[in-house]
């Protein structure tokens, strides 16, 4: 038995363009982190933040965004299968934004580490 062909790899990245491009349309808390991440970055120039600080807050852009959209996808996956308040349907999706709440207040919370001291330092 042959195994069905494969779309070319270019089609896969359309699909996952696609993907990003439905999430940040509709999705409001999508729309709040690429807010978020464009008010980062144009303080990260302003401050002149190190490599190093850039790559931890790409980390977490990638991080914040991505599980942004996993919770999407499952919250999408769940209404799919089930329109009934059902206990394992409500853990999933409360799970999933609990997981996107943990890297959006981690993210807050580095974001301070990083910029509050640089803050500071202009004020004093």
């Amino acid at each position: 038995m042959e195994k069905p062909k494969k779309d070319p790899l270019y089609k896969s990245f359309g699909y996952a363009f696609s993907g990003i491009y439905a999430v940040m349309k509709k999705e409001r808390n999508m729309k709040i982190h690429c807010v978020a991440m464009i008010l980062v970055i144009i303080a990260g120039f302003l401050f002149h933040i190190s490599v190093t600080e850039w790559c931890i807050c790409l980390i977490l852009f990638g991080l914040v965004m991505s599980l942004e959209m996993v919770n999407t996808a499952v919250e999408s996956v769940v209404d799919l299968v089930t329109e009934e308040r059902k206990p394992l349907a409500g853990l999933a999706k409360d799970a999933s934004a609990g997981a996107v709440l943990i890297a959006a207040i981690m993210a807050a919370m580095i974001g301070c580490i990083i910029f509050l001291p640089k803050i500071v330092a202009i004020i004093i």
